[in-house]
């Protein structure tokens, strides 16, 4: 549909291309991410595993998406200084294509999504559950496209019916502007994973589950090291520290209050008691994964 935008000289049907295409280079550059993550999953290299692969490569396809974006910008403005001839019946031809195509896909992921639904109940919810985030999102993404392949074919009638070729540029910086909105969205998302965002919701439970009228946590950091992967570093200071097992425990259970018959499995590394002003320190290191 790009090179058809082209050849036709379309802005329209070549910004419904581009954004099209940059679902798929998105999927993409995730698809080799995951692999990458995978198959070096057990290497020594990487302290923390290769759970961070995958923000990285999101960040990448977002900064891939906002140079597609800004190409379009600048290609859209110089259509609307220097109009160029533009092929209509072609133009419309290859955008109703991509409109059955995009109403098929996103009619069958929405099936798909409701007859799962009904098919599992509530006996698997939790297991599902971040499969119907993906599905849900793939379908919201066709549905995106489809309706740009909509205003693409609106814009081409209008201009070969009422001479408003100007809709044609115009729908260029449209499709510029849902491509930013979903490569800012990205940045966000995966620059937090990047840059060790603190998790508060986690550091909470974490916090709640260690404390107690004896037991404070002196110092508690958690960040996403992976997709539902976090790593905690907890600091308790107490007169009586109890074993680490009892403080894993703890977590454990708490974190499975949190987020509802998941299984949890923890690294721990135990620090010797040091004595301040007689007060006992421990520190932990915990690892806490999200199955």
């Amino acid at each position: 549909m790009t090179l058809d935008g082209i050849v036709y000289g379309s802005m329209a049907l070549l910004a419904d291309g581009l954004h099209m295409g940059s679902h798929a280079v998105a999927l993409g550059i995730a698809a080799f991410a995951y692999a990458y993550a995978r198959k070096n999953a057990g290497s020594a290299r990487f302290s923390f595993g290769t759970g961070k692969v995958n923000a990285l490569g999101g960040f990448t396809g977002a900064i891939l998406l906002a140079v597609f974006a800004l190409y379009m910008v600048i290609e859209s403005v110089g259509r609307f200084i220097q109009p160029v001839p533009i092929s209509f019946d072609g133009a419309i031809f290859v955008a109703i294509i991509g409109l059955v195509v995009n109403g098929v896909s996103a009619w069958i992921l929405g099936d798909a999504g409701h007859d799962h639904g009904h098919s599992h109940g509530h006996d698997h919810g939790h297991h599902h559950h971040h499969h119907d985030h993906n599905r849900r999102a793939a379908y919201l993404h066709v549905l995106a496209d489809a309706l740009t392949s909509v205003l693409a074919i609106v814009a081409l009638l209008a201009g070969k019916y009422a001479g408003w070729n100007w809709m044609d540029p115009m729908m260029g910086i449209i499709g510029a502007i849902l491509v930013t909105r979903w490569s800012w969205h990205l940045l966000k998302e995966t620059s937090k994973v990047l840059l060790d965002e603190q998790h508060q919701d986690m550091e909470e439970t974490v916090r709640q589950a260690v404390e107690d009228d004896d037991a404070k946590v002196s110092d508690l950091h958690v960040w996403a090291i992976g997709p539902n992967i976090h790593a905690a570093i907890v600091s308790v200071v107490s007169h009586q520290p109890e074993s680490p097992t009892v403080y894993k425990k703890r977590i454990q259970a708490h974190c499975q209050s949190l987020v509802n018959h998941v299984n949890h499995a923890f690294k721990m590394a135990v620090c010797p008691l040091q004595t301040f002003d007689n007060v006992r320190v421990r520190l932990m290191r915990v690892i806490i994964y999200h199955v």
